[in-house]
């Protein structure tokens, strides 16, 4: 089967240790299952791979990718949970499990046409959400869903800050607030992606603007380029939720003002199994969708990587794994 494969790392030039290689389906071990894959998408977990952030050198080489939705071998179709963890090393919690490993970590992951998972990690796609809108969930839409609703405790009414519209679970947040009937701002330096954001239902504002009033709630993933702005922004005992630093780690943390102000830091990661389910019955319910910025076939995937390298990009990019599938415009939100 044809499969996209890290095979080696660069921080300069992380596309060449991605290869398009033919390889073996893979055999199906006790309590997992063989998924055809329909279709996967992009994440910047891929990116970080290839660059070395991350990921161990001697875990290569590794099909890529982590989010897939295909069919099972009754048929049906199902959209994988990309999560591969106990449930009870994590106390309840499989983002808990200190063994947990994300798909392309230490299994191989969805960028191919056939991947095993466990069977458990299998969940119905809902006869209302389309197959490439589901292929974009697990991940981004997974993370920012236990951002909200899990770590902030986000309710309707609520004032939420997302930091970067451009970003995959950026992107994901401010809808997903919006759906649950909170005031959104958003931030972003490129005027077509607030934009965008505003015709969601956003409010835009310039990098580092001010806004007319206090949030409840910041959702960061951008790190150190915000971090002063997402601190300001925040009300008294007001919660900042972080699942993602992409701008730097080390951003200075303002101490006084967190526990002067009496404000909460949480972090995040992941989504549960649970949690994944009620993500697909919100969106079912709701209508939200993912924007798909483009669908390609798999053949192109470098092309794919530069699209996401250069930024140039309003939403998710949907891998098709027939190399003679035809690539799509983008498509409406």
């Amino acid at each position: 089967m044809l499969a996209a494969v890290a095979v080696a790392q660069s921080a300069t030039d992380p596309l060449a240790g991605l290869m398009l290689q033919d390889v073996p389906v893979p055999e199906v071990r006790p309590g997992w299952s063989l998924v055809r894959v329909a279709a996967s998408s992009l994440n910047m977990h891929d990116l970080w791979t290839l660059r070395g952030v991350g990921h161990p050198a001697d875990q290569l080489p590794r099909v890529l990718g982590c989010d897939a939705v295909g069919y099972d071998s009754d048929g049906r179709a199902v959209v994988v949970y990309p999560v591969i963890a106990s449930p009870d090393r994590g106390h309840g919690d499989e983002t808990l499990d200190p063994q947990r490993a994300l798909l392309s970590e230490r299994h191989d992951g969805t960028f191919a046409e056939f991947l095993t998972v466990p069977t458990r990690n299998l969940l119905p796609v809902p006869a209302g959400i389309g197959m490439d809108d589901a292929a974009c969930l697990p991940v981004a839409w997974g993370t920012a869903f236990r951002m909200l609703f899990t770590q902030a405790g986000v309710a309707a009414g609520d004032r939420v800050l997302v930091q970067g519209a451009g970003g995959g679970v950026a992107s994901a947040a401010i809808k997903l607030a919006l759906a649950a009937g909170a005031v959104v701002y958003t931030t972003s330096r490129s005027a077509d992606k607030l934009e965008l954001a505003e015709s969601w239902g956003a409010r835009g504002i310039a990098t580092g603007g001010r806004l007319p009033e206090k949030v409840d709630v910041v959702a960061e993933t951008v790190g150190e380029a915000t971090w002063s702005h997402s601190m300001k922004c925040l009300r008294p005992g007001g919660t900042i939720v972080v699942a993602g630093a992409t701008t730097g780690m080390n951003p200075p943390a303002d101490l006084g003002r967190i526990f002067y102000l009496q404000q909460r830091i949480l972090g995040s990661t992941g989504c549960t199994l649970v949690e994944m389910q009620r993500l697909l019955r919100m969106l079912d319910a709701t209508g939200v969708r993912p924007v798909i910025d483009r669908t390609m076939p798999l053949d192109e995937i470098h092309k794919a990587f530069q699209l996401m390298i250069d930024g140039d990009l309003a939403g998710k990019v949907v891998i098709h794994p027939t190399a003679s599938a035809a690539p799509t415009e983008r498509q409406p939100s």
